[in-house]
């Protein structure tokens, strides 16, 4: 199992950074109505304690995935974001180990609820989601992707 770890250092940012990046990478569409590079630069950015939170998952010291979670604007909701593992990774549940891990996070900053958007080709990222107790609902800002799937659960 990976050790799931807060992003505290420099040197954390950087990594997490780089994950993200990779995430977007193998995208099969742009983040550009997310000002994602913009983001990239001011990291931790939104996600920047007290509030906020960006945790790394290592495989034998090396991070491997990475998720983040921010306030929403919304007293007591907030968002997860940028949830992924490298390929090489996957189906080790590190995926599910860092969901846990930011749910958790989540409640102790003392949010009542937890939403994501995500997209319908997405399907195992749906499926974990559902089963981490995630429901779709509306959607609760404009996302320009004719397949965007939005979702949330009660912490």
């Amino acid at each position: 199992m990976p050790e799931v770890r807060t992003a505290r250092t420099d040197a954390d940012l950087d990594a997490a950074r780089r994950l993200f990046r990779a995430y977007v990478d193998g995208l099969d569409f742009a983040l550009d109505f997310q000002d994602f590079e913009a983001e990239m630069e001011a990291l931790p950015g939104p996600y920047a304690p007290p509030d906020g939170a960006i945790l790394l998952a290592d495989v034998h010291g090396e991070p491997v995935g990475v998720v983040a979670v921010r306030p929403l604007g919304e007293e007591d909701v907030c968002e997860m974001k940028r949830l992924y593992v490298m390929p090489a990774h996957r189906g080790r549940g590190i995926g599910r180990a860092l969901a846990s891990a930011i749910i958790e996070k989540a409640r102790t900053l003392g949010y009542d609820a937890m939403r994501l958007d995500t997209v319908a080709s997405m399907t195992a990222a749906r499926r974990l989601y559902r089963s981490l107790a995630f429901e779709e609902r509306d959607a609760y800002y404009h996302n320009p992707l004719p397949n965007a799937v939005y979702m949330e659960r009660p912490l």
